[in-house]
């Protein structure tokens, strides 16, 4: 279980960073931002040895937060009819 929400924190982190490149604007509305890609970092390249205790943290405390404004951003930059 713990490799699968560390895996699902990797894409969220990946999909930020690329957002950050793209629309650095758009990325900034989003809470820590540069905190979600460097644990990507951190667990893509094993910079650490991953701590469990941080990585349920940030599964249970921060990503809940994370969703109420990453669903408004995807309303807000639909294209239009969708």
């Amino acid at each position: 279980m713990a490799w699968a929400t560390e895996r699902q924190l990797e894409l969220v982190g990946e999909a930020l960073g690329k957002l950050r490149q793209a629309a650095p604007e758009i990325a900034e509305r989003v809470p820590n931002v540069h905190k979600v890609i460097g644990m990507r970092n951190v667990l893509i390249h094993g910079y650490l040895v991953v701590n469990p205790r941080i990585v349920y943290r940030a599964a249970t405390e921060q990503v809940p937060e994370l969703i109420p404004v990453l669903e408004t951003l995807l309303i807000e930059l639909a294209p239009p009819g969708s």
